[in-house]
């Protein structure tokens, strides 16, 4: 597993969970940063996910907490075996995890696509989780929220890109520096001004790591949805099984904010709109952390 240049941590001390899937060792890595009452942090699926992009909540949590960011088998610096990246990879790994790092129930905050995987494992008894945070969540990958239901196309592009010459090139073309910043730009920040160059380096180095394609298109063609249809994902939150808090950002992607609008009306999560989109939790850390305080101080007090 090749190690960039750039940083793609939180500033903490890097640790490595070693997680056995199907009878192989994957070695996750995980860091631990301040002292005190533990909380989780989830990065969001997508193809440059890392740790990396929760610094900013964690060096503020860590001022009075102690917080632990992951990256997920496949992404970041963890490793990216070839292998069929899908839902029961990710249930499994999670609830392994949860379960060998955390011996009481704790804080979890997870971004985008980590959400379905949270709140399945919230229906564990005894629930792993003391208090769930939600930022911008979704259920549904980006080719089939923007071009509908066509599961087996998507599976044939899925594995095409697995393919080891073709699937690199065209891997390439969809993470050059240019196109990740379109991607930002439209569905990830709210302000240009944020998508500075150091960002945009420190995002195209993450894909960069071999192997970055395998669980990168899993995500991209929905084959890593948690569930396939709104009232699935509705449903882990009927009746809830913990407190749940729901960040919604203001410039979120119609489509997307469609879903989550429609999963505070059906239930009874704790809601938080501020600025942002899906990347919120990066884009506004200092807004986000202003906005979380108050409640994480009455969980962990």
């Amino acid at each position: 597993m090749s190690r960039s240049s750039v940083s793609l941590g939180i500033g903490g001390t890097v640790q490595t969970y070693v997680w056995n899937w199907k009878g192989k060792p994957v070695s996750v890595i995980y860091e631990v940063l301040g002292e005190g009452k533990q909380i989780l942090l989830l990065p969001a699926f997508s193809t440059v996910s890392s740790r990396a992009e929760m610094r900013g909540l964690a060096e503020q949590l860590a001022e009075r907490f102690q917080v632990i960011a992951v990256d997920w088998p496949g992404f970041g610096e963890s490793d990216r075996p070839g292998i069929d990246y899908k839902p029961a990879v990710y249930h499994g790994f999670l609830r392994s995890f949860v379960q060998s790092v955390f011996s009481d129930p704790v804080v979890v905050i997870a971004g985008g696509h980590a959400a379905g995987y949270v709140m399945q494992l919230a229906q564990q008894s005894p629930a792993p989780w003391s208090y769930v945070i939600l930022t911008a969540p979704t259920w549904r990958g980006p080719l089939p929220t923007a071009m509908g239901e066509h599961r087996k196309a998507y599976k044939v592009l899925q594995q095409i890109v697995r393919l080891p010459i073709l699937g690199q090139f065209l891997y390439f073309l969809n993470t050059l520096p240019w196109f990740l910043r379109w991607m930002y730009q439209r569905h990830v920040y709210a302000d240009p001004k944020h998508i500075t160059r150091s960002l945009m380096a420190e995002k195209w180095q993450a894909s960069r790591e071999w192997g970055a394609r395998f669980a990168s298109v899993a995500f991209v063609t929905g084959a890593l949805d948690p569930v396939r249809d709104r009232m699935r994902f509705i449903d882990y939150f009927q009746p809830l099984p913990v407190p749940v808090l729901m960040v919604i950002g203001e410039q979120t992607p119609p489509k997307s904010r469609e879903e989550m609008e429609i999963v505070v009306h059906f239930s009874g999560v704790q809601v938080l709109r501020m600025p942002g989109s899906l990347g919120l939790h990066e884009e506004y850390a200092d807004a986000l952390m202003a906005g979380l305080l108050p409640m994480l101080n009455k969980f962990l007090s």
